[in-house]
């Protein structure tokens, strides 16, 4: 039996090409060697203030994204987290075996209420949601980041402690980190990751070829000069050396300015984009289609969900 593959995606922001580059090619690559799973967290975004309208309408884009950047359904479970319930069942089954010191420390939590003002609950208890999330598939790979490592060390430690106290229950999951992988930072601030909320630094996999123009060519450099790779004292024009990279399959050479290298990265970014927008444009043309893609998602995950969630309810203690 292929390892099963859990890869989740907030609805609180645009997709962008550090989503692509790191985390939807390396899904796409993976769909004919593990039994995947693609789920679009709506209850994440629940954790923030939010705009109702705006999260259904991020939910659908992204599901519509991860078809066009090569997510195939008929390999891959494209799922929605709301329309399984059993993530919310087994979230608090899990919260009846997680300590609140436990969840408090998560970063999430610990900066927002860090910075003062009000905290929804919610984001306390999230990171137990999210070990639900991966609990309930018999996840045994998650992809994760620097930035989600704790998430899923707290649904090891869950996932353990539920397991010698009552039985048995669930894969402890493990922590992959796709070799290869590039790690694409914000264009403005190549000292922080490219990230969803919007800016001057981010290319978004929507966004059309002049603002894709503009933002490459407003790139931070350096007064270095030189077209190398140097983390540390050229993070920028590393940064841009990565995602030429990562769009062509292949190491650049033979750039003597800054101005060169920039219109290169700019020709790959667009050569990458142009068939993501083609394709997303064609499925708004058929909004039917992404209900049926989450519903036969929901369809295919379902009876691997209950069964999780009802060997859990037993082992903790309820009536079947």
């Amino acid at each position: 039996m292929m390892n099963r593959r859990l890869s989740g995606f907030t609805p609180s922001g645009h997709l962008h090409l550090g989503n692509l580059l790191g985390a939807l090619r390396p899904m796409a690559a993976a769909q004919d060697d593990h039994e995947s799973i693609a789920m679009i967290a709506d209850l994440h975004a629940l954790t923030l203030e939010h705009d109702p309208a705006t999260i259904r309408a991020l939910t659908r884009e992204q599901v519509s994204v991860l078809l066009a950047a090569g997510i195939d359904p008929a390999r891959t479970a494209i799922i929605l987290q709301s329309q399984v319930r059993e993530h919310t069942e087994l979230h608090y089954l899990l919260e009846s075996a997680t300590m609140h010191g436990e969840a408090a420390r998560m970063i999430q939590f610990k900066e927002k209420s860090a910075a003062g003002g009000p905290v929804r609950l919610s984001l306390l208890t999230y990171p137990v949601l999210m070990a639900a999330d991966i609990l309930l598939y018999d996840t045994r790979h998650v992809p994760v980041g620097d930035d989600q490592s704790q998430h899923l060390e707290l649904a090891r430690t869950i996932a353990t402690r539920f397991n010698r106290r009552y039985g048995e229950t669930f894969t402890v999951p493990e922590g992959i980190k796709t070799e290869g992988t590039a790690r694409i930072m914000d264009l403005a601030n190549p000292a922080a990751k490219m990230a969803k909320s919007s800016g001057t630094g981010r290319i978004g996999l929507l966004d059309p070829s002049d603002v894709v123009r503009r933002t490459i060519a407003r790139a931070v450099t350096d007064p270095v000069g030189v077209v190398r790779r140097d983390p540390d004292a050229q993070p920028g024009i590393t940064n841009l050396l990565e995602i030429l990279t990562a769009c062509t399959g292949s190491a650049p050479t033979g750039f003597t300015s800054y101005d060169a290298l920039k219109r290169a990265v700019t020709e790959a970014v667009e050569a990458t984009l142009a068939p993501i927008r083609a394709r997303y444009a064609e499925l708004l043309t058929d909004p039917g289609h992404v209900d049926a893609v989450l519903a036969d998602g929901k369809a295919r995950v379902r009876e691997t969900a209950q069964a999780t969630v009802q060997r859990a309810r037993q082992a903790i203690g309820l009536l079947s």
